[in-house]
């Protein structure tokens, strides 16, 4: 009971409200309306209470266009709700005494540096979860997204992130540190963070059907189809996040997912089966970090977000995946634990998921879905309104000032790697990113030295964007610059140099 007492002390919450538990017939009609309201395939929702299932079931269709019914099994990338799994992982081996939370990271990984040598030798294991090393909100995720790389190749990389807060004294929510947080589980155990998962939690727990990679996808029935929305519901393949996957590449069902929830409400142990010690979660809940952001949360813990709603501290998180969005919530104090998985990229799983919240609280707000609808057609609109600039801004009837021959070659970025511009044809470009083929893309010219990227295949979190030839003072191509809006891979932060 201590990290709800931890809760109790950090929120100084006040009296206790008694609580009804709402009924699946409620919380269906709650989703039914939901499926109606937004533009997206099908999702799934699950609710526990004490320990019981109240709901684990499916809405709408796993893939657009088709009869393919959704239901508890359905299989959906959780991504960052996948941080949790990884700080259970590393603060149960800190209770075990085979690991020290607080020792520094190159402790484990010797390779792992940082923007400054100080900080690099200081920054410890708990830093790693609590999002507090300096680096700016998914700096770097262009190293990578979509990567064939090893997860160590990518730390290795990481070095070359410049500063964007003073360490230890602001917030930046980095996937980076939880790849590194993988590895030093790896470190430390022998197994890589997904055999360590498996066999720690997915094992004992009966969540028989999560994977810690697409790749065992292609064999399994039942599996959702990621969909981007604002392309009219464009159907993806399962993005491949091998690399990234310590920072988000479960797979689970709801079915599975309350069966994790429950051993976080039970405090570890389920059924007399200890799963991880007690005392675990009193560093997991515990606060360590404040975003200081206008966001519905303030408190972060380690791989959770807290915050105060009617008094109750309530543990959280989101994740977002190519096509696929996801809500975890929980309120301790309740014994409640709430998860919706979606197969569309709208704010329907955290609405939802926020929906269940307030009805367990005692809060029947009328008009919630009017509400989260008007936040969802206001972030499409935002979201538009990012290619609008860079789309007016071209100049017709204009030509390159470089020769087709004098654009070939290889680029090098020392924070990614190397680019290729090759010629295919008499006059055609294409531009090839090194151990990143998915994003590898056709050149066709937009004006002056800017080229358009026309990408190979669709991606989830960006379309329209170009990449400009830079030249010397003597008119001879030196290097690209990228201009591709959207709000989570920074190609801007890519400055390839010609070799």
């Amino acid at each position: 009971m201590q990290f709800k007492l931890q809760l109790l002390l950090v929120f100084c919450l006040g009296t206790t409200l008694s609580l009804t538990a709402q009924t699946a017939e409620e919380i269906n009609r709650d989703a039914m309306a939901a499926l109606a309201a937004y533009d997206t395939p099908g999702f799934a929702v699950g609710v526990i209470k004490d320990g019981k299932v109240v709901l684990s079931a499916g809405f709408g269709t796993r893939t657009d266009g088709k009869e393919e019914a959704v239901d508890g099994a359905t299989l959906f990338a959780i991504a960052s709700n996948s941080k949790a799994f990884i700080s259970t992982s590393l603060t149960k081996l800190h209770v075990e005494g085979k690991l020290d939370l607080d020792e520094p990271v190159q402790t484990y990984l010797p390779y792992f540096q940082l923007y400054d040598p100080y900080v690099s030798s200081h920054t410890t294991v708990r830093d790693l979860l609590c999002h507090r090393v300096g680096l700016g909100t998914f700096s770097g995720d262009a190293i990578w997204y979509k990567s064939e790389k090893s997860a160590e190749e990518i730390i290795r990389q990481i070095r070359h992130l410049p500063q964007a807060y003073e360490w230890r004294a602001g917030y930046g929510y980095t996937n980076l540190m939880f790849i590194t947080a993988g590895e030093v589980i790896r470190s430390v155990t022998g197994q890589s963070w997904a055999e360590y998962v498996r066999s720690n939690f997915f094992g004992p727990l009966g969540m028989s059907r999560s994977q810690t990679s697409v790749k065992p996808l292609a064999e399994m029935g039942n599996v959702a189809t990621p969909h981007v929305t604002h392309r009219g519901n464009q159907p993806l393949r399962m993005a491949p996040w091998e690399a990234s996957g310590a920072a988000g590449g479960i797979i689970s069902s709801t079915d599975d997912m309350l069966k994790w929830l429950n051993a976080q409400l039970q405090e570890g142990t389920v059924a007399g089966k200890e799963i991880f010690p007690e005392k675990v979660l009193d560093q997991t809940f515990k606060v360590h970090n404040f975003s200081g952001g206008k966001l519905s949360f303030s408190s972060i813990g380690l791989g959770w977000f807290i915050y105060e709603r009617e008094g109750k501290a309530v543990v959280t998180h989101g994740g977002g995946y190519d096509g696929m969005y996801s809500r975890v919530i929980m309120i301790p104090e309740l014994e409640l634990g709430i998860v919706v998985l979606s197969n569309s990229m709208t704010g329907l799983s955290s609405a939802l998921g926020s929906r269940i919240r307030d009805l367990a609280l005692g809060i029947d707000d009328i008009d919630w879905l009017t509400d989260a609808t008007d936040r969802e057609d206001k972030g499409r609109a935002s979201w538009q309104e990012k290619f609008t600039a860079p789309k007016a801004s071209r100049v017709m009837d204009t030509k390159p000032t470089v020769g087709v021959d004098d654009m070939v070659g290889t680029y090098a970025d020392p924070l990614f790697g190397k680019f290729e511009v090759v010629r295919t044809g008499e006059r055609q470009l294409e531009l090839h990113f090194d151990r990143s083929p998915s994003l590898n893309a056709t050149l066709s010219h937009w004006h002056y030295d800017t080229w358009k990227l026309e990408w190979h295949e669709p991606h989830a979190w960006f379309d329209f964007g170009t990449v400009q030839f830079l030249k010397d003072n003597r008119q001879q191509v030196s290097g690209l610059r990228f201009d591709v809006p959207n709000d989570d891979i920074f190609f801007e932060e890519l400055e390839g140099v010609r070799e």
